[in-house]
């Protein structure tokens, strides 16, 4: 296999590792020879939070850097104005760990070679309006893999995993994130984990890479992570990974948080703690899919609620002006903020460890909110964690 190897320290760079805000649209970052004009979203009004159907909140909003305690389940409002909480700075004294970068080529991959882009968005099937006809051709691509390891890591040990979705290009290292992890490590409030932050394919949505890895219903990428880039980390930089899926968590915005669940949900005994940002749990999937036709809407709509508990921590967070996105589907189900309504009420009902966070005046991938929240959330995803050596 062929891959670029480099080491970077951490940096004052800007933008959360992984929490990309992707439209959810027409990708606009499609690859060479794929792009797209980009298209304008209409301005999307505030959704009540005490609607009818909604849940039940517990309130937070109206006190400035506000979360709900980290050690409850449960539904909580939060905003309209947000403060970015201390863990998101350098602070003097605080081990730092290393960030490194790797390069993985498509040509040398198992799965997701080749991949796909399109040229033009696609029509609705007039057989079935829960999907679309799209035309796609072949490409070859690059991807990014960022990898943190912690100053506390001790070599030879079995380190915990986070994995982020949409992960930083080459040579432009996401820090922030890193300098949380610093942060919440050194105060022992989560596990001296390895985040492995992995670059998407290119493109968004339907008939695009990025859309065929993460809005599609089955465990291909997680098998893509697991047998394919989680053993180039640790032969690249001599860590080693815990197989212990209490010890695994994966993250991401939009799609990629669709994708998280996505993983946890076809193969819980790799990953069990999810955490996800505007999740896309909306009808995305493309091609169609008979076993799953709603895309990820089936896991409010049919796959939760029937289906026994799954040993899966989830921690969502939504904007009252996040995506509305009826597009030429007209399915209704692309609705971003309903979604995650539905998710919040099927996983209650189920029993499971869930803590939802709808944030006032913020839109798709609540980028205002995230410096306030997602130390809590991280430290809430992490939870009842007990190390074990595997």
């Amino acid at each position: 296999m062929k891959y670029l190897i480099t080491t970077l320290r951490v940096l004052p760079f800007v933008m959360l590792a992984g929490l990309v805000q992707s439209t959810g649209l027409q990708g606009a970052d499609a690859p060479k020879g794929a792009k797209e004009a980009p298209k304008k979203q209409a301005v999307v009004l505030g959704r009540p939070f005490d609607a009818p159907g909604t849940p039940k909140f517990t309130r937070f909003d109206g006190k400035p850097g506000a979360n709900p305690p980290v050690d409850v389940d449960g539904d909580f409002l939060v905003g309209p104005e947000y403060v970015a909480a201390p863990e998101t700075k350098a602070v003097a004294g605080v081990p730092q760990g290393k960030v490194e970068q790797f390069v993985m080529d498509s040509k040398d991959c198992k799965l997701f070679n080749p991949g796909i882009a399109r040229k033009v968005f696609g029509t609705p099937d007039p057989k079935n309006p829960k999907t679309l006809i799209v035309e796609t051709h072949n490409i070859d691509y690059k991807r990014t893999i960022t990898v943190y390891i912690p100053a506390q890591y001790v070599p030879g040990t079995a380190a915990p995993l986070l994995v982020t979705h949409d992960g930083p290009g080459f040579g432009k290292p996401d820090m922030n994130l890193a300098r949380i992890l610093d942060n919440l490590i050194a105060q022992k409030r989560i596990p001296a984990l390895i985040a492995v932050m992995i670059q998407n394919g290119g493109g968004d949505a339907q008939g695009h890479e990025r859309g065929k890895e993460y809005d599609n219903m089955s465990g291909l990428f997680a098998e893509f992570i697991q047998n394919e880039v989680l053993p180039l980390v640790e032969k690249n930089y001599k860590v080693k990974i815990t197989s212990d899926p209490e010890g695994r968590a994966t993250m991401g915005t939009s799609s990629g948080g669709s994708a998280a669940l996505i993983m946890a949900w076809y193969h819980p005994e790799w990953f069990r703690r999810v955490l996800t940002l505007s999740g896309t749990f909306v009808n995305q999937q493309w091609p169609f899919n008979p076993e799953t036709p709603g895309g990820a809407w089936d896991f409010h709509d049919k796959l939760i609620p029937n289906s026994e508990p799954k040993p899966i921590r989830l921690y969502m967070a939504v904007g009252d002006r996040d995506l509305l996105n009826p597009n030429v589907m007209r399915d209704d189900m692309h609705d971003w903020v309903e979604a995650n309504n539905r998710m919040a009420k099927v996983l209650k009902a189920k029993g499971y460890h869930y803590q939802y966070l709808y944030c006032l005046n913020s839109g798709h991938g609540i980028g205002n909110a995230r410096p306030q929240i997602l130390p809590g959330a991280l430290e809430w995803l992490w939870k009842g964690y007990v190390p074990k050596d595997r």
